[in-house]
């Protein structure tokens, strides 16, 4: 059995409840019949019930009429939804009007839906940019406790097996951050690990990357990194991590050797940490293009709840496999 289908089997084990704003979208609808026929979730579809029925006639997605729908022009639980956003944002100035309006944004409803308890996940991005589809997560749902940051990482099943552990990889941050600090290049670390292990099954190797391994270059960028493993290894003294190191010394042996003798992660990590989204962004899609390899996420890490972002490139198969990741982040 292979990660995915591990995915899958634990969700069908333990199914949740995840929404789908983006529920009028042909990639979406797509998803979800195929979701419903492999019955490892449950959802909720946010947009005109008419629309989406007749949109799922023309696609000939016949499951598609046993999934819940959210119209927001005629649900009961409209009015809740209002209700509990002016709640959470009266004390940041919000008044009715503007809560209408913003509930009238499958967006903001499905942050909504999670936090009044009708739905434990949301999974979107495929229609929208990241910014959009994480303002009202951090507005609603908020970042989990003792959490400062919220990071993006991909789980990249890599076809040369010799890299990672048997060609499984998790890098981070590719999603959110531009510019993280010491302490939240810490915390992505930390987070990262969890994800290796909770969602990867893997032992997690954390690799802290730069453009210099071990004091072999001297920049206030390569300073960060090292501040960001030694916090790290604060936070969490039992978590195998290293750094700073180059990607090649990270991941091939003979060079890891020679260029950091002595670590036990050099030339083994199999969580890679970029300094900057600059880096981890153009270094997965390199990887995923360049490579052949696919690249599972983003998951979104350090959420209260689990809301995940997808690239509006994605396939029907990607938002389907993130939906299985996001019920398994749910328990």
């Amino acid at each position: 059995m292979n990660l995915i289908d591990s995915i899958k089997a634990n969700a069908k084990a333990n199914p949740r409840t995840i929404v789908l704003p983006e529920g009028e979208a042909e990639r979406t609808l797509k998803a979800a019949n195929q979701i419903m026929e492999e019955q490892f979730a449950k959802l909720i579809l946010i947009g005109s019930k008419s629309t989406i029925l007749k949109k799922a006639e023309e696609w000939d997605l016949p499951l598609i009429k046993n999934i819940e729908i959210y119209d927001p022009s005629s649900d009961p639980r409209h009015p809740e939804m209002i209700d509990l956003l002016l709640k959470i944002r009266t004390s940041k100035g919000l008044q009715r009007p503007e809560a209408e309006k913003l509930c009238s944004d499958p967006l903001y409803l499905g942050p909504l839906l999670i936090k009044a308890g009708y739905a434990q996940g949301e999974v979107s991005g495929a229609e929208n940019a990241t910014g959009d589809v994480l303002r009202p997560a951090f507005q609603i749902v908020k970042t989990a406790p003792n959490s400062s940051v919220v990071s993006g990482a991909f789980i990249m099943l890599v076809k040369d097996k010799q890299f990672g552990t048997d060609g499984v990889m998790v890098f981070a941050d590719c999603a959110v951050n531009p510019n993280p600090n010491a302490q939240q290049l810490a915390e992505i670390a930390v987070a990262s690990a969890q994800t290796a292990k909770a969602i990867a099954k893997i032992d997690p190797r954390v690799a802290m990357l730069s453009f210099s391994t071990k004091g072999s270059g001297a920049h206030a960028d390569v300073d960060k990194v090292v501040e960001a493993t030694r916090i790290a290894r604060e936070m969490a003294p039992e978590l195998k991590i290293d750094g700073e190191l180059q990607a090649d010394a990270a991941i091939i042996e003979s060079i890891g050797s020679k260029k950091a003798p002595g670590s036990e992660i050099a030339g083994k990590a199999n969580v890679l940490v970029f300094p900057t989204l600059d880096a981890g962004n153009i270094g997965y899609k390199l990887v995923q293009r360049l490579a052949g390899a696919e690249a599972v996420g983003p998951v979104l890490q350090g959420m209260a709840a689990p809301i995940n972002d997808l690239s509006r490139g994605c396939s029907v198969d990607d938002i389907v496999n993130l939906v299985a990741i996001t019920v398994n982040q749910a328990y």
